[in-house]
């Protein structure tokens, strides 16, 4: 039974939790790009999903948020574009046990569209349709485009998406401000959740930006707003700095608590995002299973 079929059924799916703290925690340097670990420490990123997997995990994204021709054209690796995005599936693909998902990560390409960047929405939609096609011949069962914030990126990776015949997921990262929630690029939950499923999104939500408790906030907002599937995929915590480094205080025991809460606002999918650990997946996994 594919993705949706199973959320239709009325399970509710559990995803990974974060994949560049986790490969920071294995001795990526900070700064440097995760996708180049497909190529350069393999074992390291299989060793990821099989880990994450074992916590409960049904649905593993691929190490492919940045794998777009933008952002590794700044690595120097775009001549690499397809080795990177089909490793990162099929390293994905072969920890997966038997009903396991693999969710082909698309993140946004760090560029503007015109007129308030020099990028043209052809020229963005060809680099995500290139990274997508990458992804499926690797094994992706499913595209999750996530952390997006200006909705005419997101929407056109989602009709990008939409062409190639797999589920789509789509999420945004919402803050709080004095009118509510929106992304840094000034987009609402409202009008995000209605930009997406116009334009092809089989299930919406949002990731990042955010811990647990201000998460069901969000995922109250879009379930008002959507009658699509949610995916809620949280923050451990906001960041805080010890030493330079960026930490993650939300237990996993508190994020599991609330897991009850996104069910109800319609959560169909629930993960997690940065500072989350196969820990945190395991204590989730308790409750939702």
């Amino acid at each position: 039974m594919g993705l949706l079929e199973r959320i239709r059924e009325g399970e509710v799916l559990l995803s990974d939790g974060a994949v560049g703290t986790y490969l920071q925690g294995k001795g990526l340097a900070i700064g440097d790009a995760p996708e180049t670990w497909n190529l350069s420490h393999p074992d390291v990123v299989r060793q990821m999903a099989a880990d994450y997997f074992a916590a409960g995990s049904d649905l593993m994204a691929t190490n492919s948020f940045g794998g777009n021709s933008f952002r590794l054209g700044h690595q120097g690796l775009e001549e690499h574009l397809e080795e990177v995005n089909q490793t990162a599936a099929a390293l994905a693909r072969s920890a997966a046990p038997e009903g396991g998902l693999v969710m082909g990560s698309i993140g946004p390409t760090g560029e503007f569209l015109e007129p308030l960047g020099s990028v043209s929405p052809g020229e963005m939609y060809e680099a995500f349709s290139r990274q997508m096609e990458a992804l499926v011949i690797g094994g992706a069962d499913a595209f999750c485009i996530e952390t997006m914030t200006a909705l005419d990126e997101a929407t056109l990776a989602v009709r990008a998406a939409a062409t190639l015949g797999l589920p789509v997921l789509a999420t945004m990262t919402f803050d709080i401000g004095p009118k509510g929630f929106a992304t840094s690029m000034g987009v609402t939950v409202e009008t995000a959740a209605e930009g997406l499923a116009e334009a092809g999104a089989d299930v919406i939500g949002s990731n990042c930006g955010s811990g647990i408790e201000q998460m069901v906030e969000i995922a109250r907002a879009l379930g008002k707003a959507s009658q699509l599937p949610l995916i809620i995929q949280s923050n451990a915590g906001l960041p805080e700095l010890e030493d330079g480094v960026a930490v993650y205080k939300e237990l996993p025991e508190h994020m599991a608590s609330h897991c009850a809460e996104l069910v109800e606002a319609g959560a169909g999918i629930i993960g997690g995002c940065c500072g989350t650990t196969p820990q945190h997946i395991e204590a989730m996994a308790e409750v939702i299973k």
